[in-house]
């Protein structure tokens, strides 16, 4: 939905997404810091009102909160304050609605007030950069809700363009020219392609996965300040994830780092 702002100076833009589970499933999913993992990214959340709440964004940088609605299991927000130099704070609500043949519609909103339009492109940025994970939400809601999560996250900056690094990523895993449906399987990764999405800010492959573990892997490319970055986000589920990942974080960055050149003159 487009930016919209009241008159007041309150300015705002809100999302919604309809999600398999019951509305108890949903909270786990947005309200806790497993819960966030699990389809996200690193998340701790401390709950109730007051609480903070922390999110690792890897190279992307961290970002921290403080728990603002804490109404289990329809309404949670937060507000960070330091998202941004200079900027004021900005607030998310998530509100989760119980809709018939065991779904629910969340709705997301991130709001802040100005009298000026200086950070409304941020704000865009914050809805154009969901949907992929909505996408991951829905899948982890289908398949795996409840189950214990693990998140590795690799990334690189890179020599060339945007495209190369997509070309270079999706040559390695084979998964260049994959079509929704099709198996594809590399000594790394092998599952279903779910989805292949393109577009001029960004590219992205996601899968529903068996290798390294069973789970949801989205590779993908991206510009962040004029720079070209490859990532790889393994989201791993089972009793077994947390060791998984601790075994191959190292090798994977290595691996994209060299594969990607960053560093290299």
């Amino acid at each position: 939905m487009p930016l919209k702002n009241d008159g007041s100076g309150k300015r705002w833009v809100e999302m919604e997404v309809v999600v398999p589970g019951a509305p108890e499933d949903v909270w786990n999913a947005m309200a806790t810091g497993q819960g966030n993992t699990a389809w996200f990214t690193r998340t701790e959340i401390d709950g109730g009102i007051g609480g903070e709440i922390r999110f690792d964004f890897g190279a992307d940088g961290a970002s921290k909160g403080e728990v603002t609605v804490w109404e289990p299991p329809l309404r949670f927000g937060y507000v960070e304050r330091d998202w941004l130099e200079g900027a004021p704070p900005v607030a998310t609500e998530i509100s989760i609605i119980r809709r018939p043949g065991g779904t629910c519609l969340m709705r997301m909103e991130h709001s802040l007030s100005s009298s000026s339009d200086d950070w409304d492109s941020h704000l865009e940025g914050f809805e154009k950069g969901w949907p992929v994970f909505f996408e991951v939400l829905r899948r982890y809601l289908q398949h795996f809700a409840g189950r214990p999560a693990a998140l590795l996250r690799v990334d690189s900056g890179g020599t060339g363009e945007e495209l190369d690094l997509w070309v270079k990523l999706t040559t390695a895993l084979n998964l260049a020219g994959a079509n929704s449906g099709e198996r594809r399987e590399s000594p790394r990764l092998a599952g279903v392609v779910e989805l292949v999405q393109q577009d001029d800010k960004f590219r992205h492959v996601m899968l529903r996965i068996d290798r390294p573990s069973e789970g949801i892997a989205v590779v993908g490319t991206y510009q962040r300040g004029g720079e070209a970055r490859g990532v790889v986000l393994l989201y791993l589920y089972g009793e077994g994830a947390a060791g998984t990942v601790q075994q191959l974080q190292e090798e994977w960055s290595a691996w994209i780092k060299g594969l990607l050149g960053e560093g290299r003159s």
